[in-house]
């Protein structure tokens, strides 16, 4: 598939591909990876109830860690294929878009949006959705691929033909991500975010090749020039005695969950 075809990034390959995804080698074996580096960079449930949003939730490969760190946890995604998978895996699947999140102004305690923001014709539009459902002094953890050149060869020319690498076509380099515009918006919405790149550890692709692990743990890189994290959180305390109340509430009437 070349790189100027109008079929890449199309939506509708995710939901092709829904059977796969909690297969450790399958088409998003290394969703699981990014999945298990975003937790690293959350921080234990502060109480019960405490809420973590998933934008573009996918098949919901967040859902163990949430549950292991005490979040309830909502999947936010336009796919239905994929959102019944995240409902079978414990995960709240609330459908709509990322550019205009059903949820209420800060209810989550934790926001991810993982594998999303190059998907987007409007990353910074993910970015202000984040940053509003999100209280202050939640905590914010993106990922994303660079808008370069290097980041178009790496991700698509190679990484499309390893094994472990993203499905073929699963993306367009022409949507890939601006870093400086990405963290001049985030502190124009009150976002403290650094960015970090990151890659895989080639000790433990050998062994996940040979099935001796499920997942490779992902490192971290001097330059975010390819594949990179964003770990921040929302300026300014929370005001005395305000609460985001239970998961229920914090869905609008009107959306009805993912099945």
């Amino acid at each position: 598939m070349r790189l100027d075809d109008p079929r890449r990034n199309d939506p509708a390959q995710y939901d092709a591909l829904a059977d796969q995804w909690w297969e450790t080698s399958g088409g998003f074996a290394m969703l699981h990876w990014l999945a298990a580096s975003r937790a690293e960079h959350v921080p234990p449930s502060p109480g019960p109830g405490a809420l973590l949003v998933d934008l573009a939730c996918g098949g919901g490969l967040m859902a163990p860690h949430a549950a292991r760190l005490g979040y309830r946890h909502v999947g936010v995604d336009l796919g239905g294929p994929g959102l019944a998978v995240a409902a079978r895996h414990g995960v709240l699947a609330v459908r709509g878009s990322v550019l205009a999140v059903p949820l209420r102004d800060a209810c989550a305690d934790v926001v991810v949006a993982g594998e999303v923001l190059e998907h987007v014709e409007d990353d910074v539009a993910v970015l202000a959705e984040a940053a509003r459902v999100l209280r202050p002094g939640g905590t914010l953890v993106v990922d994303a691929i660079a808008a370069t050149r290097l980041a178009a060869l790496v991700a698509i020319r190679i990484a499309e033909r390893l094994p472990g690498g993203p499905p073929p076509g699963i993306h367009d380099p022409a949507l890939f991500v601006d870093r400086r515009r990405l963290l001049a918006a985030a502190d124009r919405l009150g976002l403290d975010l650094r960015l970090v790149g990151l890659r895989p550890s080639l000790r433990d692709v050998v062994a996940w090749r040979r099935g001796r692990r499920d997942v490779v743990r992902m490192r971290p890189l001097p330059t975010t020039a390819v594949l990179f994290a964003g770990y921040g959180r929302k300026r300014d305390a929370p005001p005395p005695g305000d609460g985001g109340g239970t998961v229920a509430a914090a869905v609008h009437p009107h959306v009805r969950s993912g099945t």
